[in-house]
């Protein structure tokens, strides 16, 4: 498998420069037709005319040639037209030519006798077409559950099933799993991965103390059940949504101001461990299993509307003016395909949306089969600008009591204009009496005519004596207590209508009942070449299994196409062989900083391939359908008593439940390994594919800023509600966003998790983006971690961190009272751990040359503190604080800090 995977990996473009020393004869199912694929298909085997009546999808067809002959010669690559038409550029045409190791490949095939591997089919359909080859690639084959190995290892290293399969690997290579990481990395590692934020010291004073067999499984239960693990796992689902607060698509990138709504739905959904299926069905499908119209609903009904909102997450520019309103429409349903396929089906189904895929069997009506599924709801000849897709929570009652304040205040405002103009009519005619007496019947003959049917005589008369325009506006220019009066009164209105109920929106997908536009393949993906007319599907390769066209739901209740609640079902069905394995492989990335794949977002054969797909498939499978003791019989009882069952370590047997999958991860031997680097196993895996110690990984934007709230004391930890704005460079928005200001929170705004930082594509908040954040152009799937100097200046000298920093010094000198005290207390409550004596003496050393210095210069002191809204405590000596707050900005730097090992 592996040698096929770099034979395939030359005959693409990628891997090594020539075959393999292991298979030297290149054959042409495995290499050269994926070559042609890539390069010449377009051309000369799925075009719509066959240039130079030349075919290349099959040997034979290659052989023939077209009209200048044939295109090889066998076992003369010199005399092969075909091989000199690649080697001189002339083919293919274009800027992308074949690399000189494709052309290698080639010559080899040729000078080896042009071989084929397999017997041909006798006749090809014109256009694309999807080989047995393409089939028996591993993506699409159905998953199935492996045995669990059974291998001689020590009791001790099998936690769970996950640990069988990698021991099995790793005694391959004369390798097994580094010591257990100790107690206090185990709970700083699995509460970061569960939480986003470090453990309290009393947390790991507790777990400590803890001798009990199930102690780290009791850790384990209570973060699962903290409303923290929803926040921390909701972040990496709405990065694979590519959620943002703006609509972006423009420089305008106007505000999505109700996009918060459905942030808050998908944290909800992780902590009440929503089963991964049904949370796949009302995002795509909500609306559809909620009768219209929609006042009064219920929590449940709302929540499946607002699921919706992971439909409306793609950029739009549709609603901004001088866009091509049909390119920008156009253009949101396209990125929608795409988000539903990066984030369900792991293959690059985007690359199909202007022509057929050039490597993966993925033709160009694949794509729009999956749009047609959408485009329902997306009507472009009745589209709804974003402004048009709020749908009005109001319920029953809340109306009539509006309606009833309204009516209330609308007799108050009535009243107030009567007045209005009893006080108008006195001014004008105290007015009018300073006229001549002979002006005054036409003064008042110009003021009752329209403006429009003035002469020029009475708008000579008005402009000459603008006193005599009196009006509402200016009645405070002539008598001031009588637009004092009639300001109270409209200040009682407007108090009034005041107690009406708050009308909420939040931001739907719906369709027009019975309405269902046509979907039409556009030559090369621009809309005014509508082609085929397409019905809705999922990918042609896996049709024989698991087709999708034709397909029905169970009858959505809104009256609505059912055509997304098809697809939610579709993807859910236990024979899709992409939508388990490609949620598995993403939570196993985040906790192991890369994926059994890894490359999430693409299985096809760009992408890499499974380091361990027995062990892919058993935990596709297992959270699908979950065994309720997944211990082979051998094996049982090497885990704690409780952990087949339900309570603390237990994991239960419901399918699709994602805490049971986190659960099964971080008990296992494989998760609770130390990180520490030995000699043997860097040399036999150096890059860490099989798993011999834990990997060491920076910690996400989120938690670098998040933790340094959280052990300074600044932290709001308030679930859910509207996007805040924290700290940002000013001028930054406005130089990246079309003139618009950054209007900077206040108050507890300032110190939420950085899950809440308003987004804006234009201009993402900058210190998340440094420690690099998702992306939202429009979805993200790979977790991306670097480290440059950038972000040590950033940990140092941004406002947020030197707050923090400043808070955290202010926390331990109130903590503790001496100087070894505090710098203990404030590495402690920084890295969980007790600094050593080496330590000790650097921090000592540091606080003594800061301290001196502020002494010296205390207005450098103060400046310091004066950094971020929150103010110090006066009573503290201002150089000590200053000195603190350097030496625990220093803290807040280490690698330690920044890094889960």
């Amino acid at each position: 498998m592996l040698r096929l995977a770099l034979i395939l990996g030359v005959a693409i473009g990628i891997g090594s420069a020539s075959a393999s020393a292991a298979d030297p004869v290149p054959a042409f199912n495995a290499q050269i037709r994926p070559l042609f694929k890539a390069n010449c298909f377009e051309c000369h085997g799925e075009g719509e005319k066959l240039k130079g009546d030349l075919d290349l999808r099959l040997r034979r067809f290659a052989a023939k040639g077209g009209t200048t002959g044939p295109s090889f010669v066998e076992g003369k690559p010199e005399a092969s037209l075909l091989l000199e038409k690649v080697t001189s550029g002339d083919m293919p045409p274009g800027k992308k030519k074949l690399t000189a190791a494709e052309i290698e490949t080639l010559k080899q095939w040729i000078a080896a006798g042009a071989k084929v591997e397999a017997p041909e089919p006798e006749t090809l359909a014109k256009g694309f077409q999807i080989t047995d080859e393409d089939r028996k690639w591993w993506a699409f084959q159905p998953i199935k559950r492996s045995a669990v190995p059974t291998i001689q290892s020590p009791k001790s290293k099998v936690q769970t099933p996950i640990d069988l399969f990698l021991l099995a690997k790793l005694s391959d290579k004369g390798l097994s799993f580094a010591p257990p990481a100790d107690k206090l990395t185990l709970i700083r590692r699995v509460t970061f991965d569960l939480t986003g934020l470090p453990p309290t010291p009393e947390e790991v004073d507790a777990f400590l103390k803890d001798t009990s067999a199930d102690a780290y499984e009791k850790v384990v239960e209570r973060l699962l059940a903290s409303s923290r693990y929803g926040e921390r796992w909701g972040r990496h689902w709405l990065d694979v949504a590519g959620y943002a607060d703006s609509e972006g698509g423009s420089p305008e990138d106007p505000v999505r101001a109700t996009a918060w709504k459905y942030r808050d739905y998908v944290i909800r959904s992780f902590n009440s461990d929503k089963p991964f299926d049904q949370f796949i069905r009302e995002q795509l499908a909500g609306d559809e299993l909620v009768k219209p119209p929609y006042p009064n609903l219920s929590p449940e009904d709302l929540d499946k509307l607002t699921a919706t909102g992971f439909l409306r997450m793609a950029p739009d520019a549709s609603g901004v003016a001088g866009i091509d309103p049909k390119i920008a429409r156009n253009q949101v349903v396209n990125d929608t395909v795409k988000i539903v396929s990066s984030a369900f089906l792991g293959v690059t189904v985007g690359c199909a949306q202007c022509h057929n895929h050039r490597y993966d069997p993925i033709p160009q009506t694949d794509f729009y089969r999956l749009r047609a599924a959408l485009e329902p709801a997306y009507d472009l000849t009745a589209w709804k600008v974003p402004a048009g897709r709020e749908v009005s929570l109001y319920k029953d009652e809340e109306r009539k009591m509006a309606a009833a304040v309204e009516a209330e205040a609308a007799v108050i405002d009535k009243q107030r204009l009567k007045k209005q103009d009893e006080y108008i009519e006195t001014t004008f005619t105290k007015e009018v009496a300073k006229l001549p007496e002979e002006m005054r019947d036409k003064a008042r003959a110009a003021r009752t005519t329209p403006e429009p049917k003035r002469t020029a005589e009475q708008k000579k008369l008005m402009m000459e004596h603008p006193s005599l325009n009196v009006d509402g506006g200016s009645l405070y220019l002539y008598d001031s207590k009588a637009a004092a009066e009639l300001t109270k009164i409209g200040e009682a209105a407007g108090a009034l209508r005041a107690k009406k109920p708050t009308e909420q929106f939040v931001r739907v997908l719906t369709e027009v009942p019975g309405k269902v536009p046509p979907t039409f393949l556009f030559h090369r993906g621009d809309p005014d070449q509508p082609k085929d007319k397409i019905a809705p599907g999922g990918l042609n390769i896996l049709d024989a299994s698991l087709p999708l066209a034709g397909r029905t739901s169970d009858g959505p209740v809104s009256g609505s196409s059912g055509r997304r609640l098809a697809l939610a079902n579709w993807l859910t069905d236990p024979k899709q062989p992409l939508t388990s394995r490609v949620l598995v492989n993403r939570i196993w990335m985040h906790h192991f900083g890369k994926g059994l794949v890894g490359t999430p977002g693409d299985f096809g054969r760009l992408g890499d391939r499974p380091t361990h797909p027995e062990l892919l498939d058993w935990l596709a499978s297992e959270f699908q359908d979950p065994s309720p003791n997944p211990l082979p019989q051998g094996e049982r009882g090497l885990s704690p008593p409780s952990f087949p069952g339900k309570g603390a370590g237990g994991l239960g047997s419901r399918p699709w439940d994602v805490k049971r999958l986190h659960k099964l991860i971080v008990t296992s031997a494989t998760y609770r390994q130390s990180s520490r680097v030995t000699r043997d196993p860097i040399a036999k895996d150096p890059e860490n594919k099989f798993l011999s110690r834990f990997p060491r990984q920076r910690l996400s934007a989120e938690m670098v800023r998040d933790q340094a709230l959280f052990a300074s004391g600044l932290l709001v930890e308030k679930l859910g509600g509207p996007s805040v704005k924290p700290y940002q460079p000013a001028g930054l928005w406005k130089e990246l966003s079309g003139g618009v200001d950054y209007v900077q929170d206040t108050g507890e705004g300032l110190y939420r998790r950085s899950l809440y930082s308003y987004w804006k594509r234009t201009s993402p908040p900058p210190v998340l983006a440094t420690f690099d954040a998702a992306g939202r152009e429009i979805c993200w799937v790979r977790d991306s971690r670097t480290n440059t100097p950038l972000q040590a200046l950033v940990l140092l000298n941004e406002t947020s961190f030197v707050e923090a920093s400043r808070a955290l010094a202010e926390r331990v000198m109130k903590e503790a009272k001496t100087p070894e005290a505090r710098l203990v207390t404030a590495f402690r409550r920084v890295t969980g751990r007790i600094p050593n004596e080496k330590e000790q003496a650097i921090l000592r050393k540091s606080l003594e040359v800061r301290l001196e210095e502020y002494r010296d210069n205390p207005a450098a002191a103060k400046k310091l503190l004066a950094i971020g809204e929150s103010k110090p405590d006066p009573k503290l000596d201002v150089a000590e604080l200053a000195a603190y707050s350097v030496v625990c900005g220093l803290i807040l730097n280490l690698d330690e800090t920044v890094t889960k090992e």
